[in-house]
């Protein structure tokens, strides 16, 4: 099933150009990266793909990256000097660049990046408008589109798992609007994500994420993109 936009979608986001798709949308990806690595990271290896891959540079995808890594929005006018603010911020950073890679939608985007031990690796999509789709994390496939409410496991595949979950959820009342999940292999590590339309409360996140199954929760609450 195709994936639907608004017209207000289209009109797209206030934003530093010259376009949503090649500044605004890849803003948007580096920023949900920077929060499921859950600091300000160290390193990071962009990798662009196809449409990306030929013109990051000239449409300024590489500040833009780079600016939603050190957690700059949309509408920042900061970002035209992002590579000044990520020395400063002592962020390195390298790009590569992919031109023909059929697995991959033409404006995607590879971010693997590190602060001390942790490392995590994201792969978003640019849908115009402004709009942003991630589709792995860690190498797990998913698709959120971080404009709601986000919550993201880590955790040994167990039977019942998914819906203790949710059952847990269920007690805040708390509405679940998409869920993808993904795992290496039967009663291997699975990762499950959940947009929701309301928040989770402080003790419902720590009941979940003190369950001795559960490996990693990231909680994106309010992304503000």
């Amino acid at each position: 099933m195709s994936e639907r936009s608004s017209i207000f979608d289209m009109i797209g986001p206030i934003m530093i150009g010259p376009s949503s798709s090649h500044t605004a949308g890849v803003v948007r990806i580096g920023r949900v990266a920077r929060r499921v690595l859950g600091t300000s990271p160290q390193k990071a290896q962009v990798t662009f793909y196809n449409s990306f891959a030929h013109t990051y540079e000239g449409h300024g995808s590489d500040r833009a990256v780079v600016a939603g890594l050190l957690d700059m929005k949309t509408d920042d006018a900061r970002i035209r000097e992002a590579f000044v603010h990520a020395e400063k911020a002592k962020l390195a950073y390298e790009f590569r660049a992919i031109a023909n890679d059929s697995t991959q939608h033409p404006n995607s985007v590879r971010i693997k990046m590190s602060a001390g031990d942790r490392q995590v690796e994201v792969l978003g999509i640019s849908r115009g408008g402004g709009l942003i789709a991630i589709r792995e994390l860690d190498k797990f496939a998913c698709n959120f589109s971080a404009q709601a409410k986000t919550i993201i496991f880590t955790a040994q595949d167990k039977p019942g798992s998914i819906a203790f979950i949710t059952d847990v959820i269920s007690q805040d009342e708390c509405n679940i609007a998409t869920m993808t999940v993904d795992r290496k292999g039967k009663h291997d590590i699975a990762k499950l994500v959940l947009e929701m339309d309301s928040r989770l409360r402080p003790i419902t996140l720590d009941y979940l994420s003190q369950l001795p199954w559960v490996k990693e929760v990231c909680y994106i609450p309010d992304i503000d993109l």
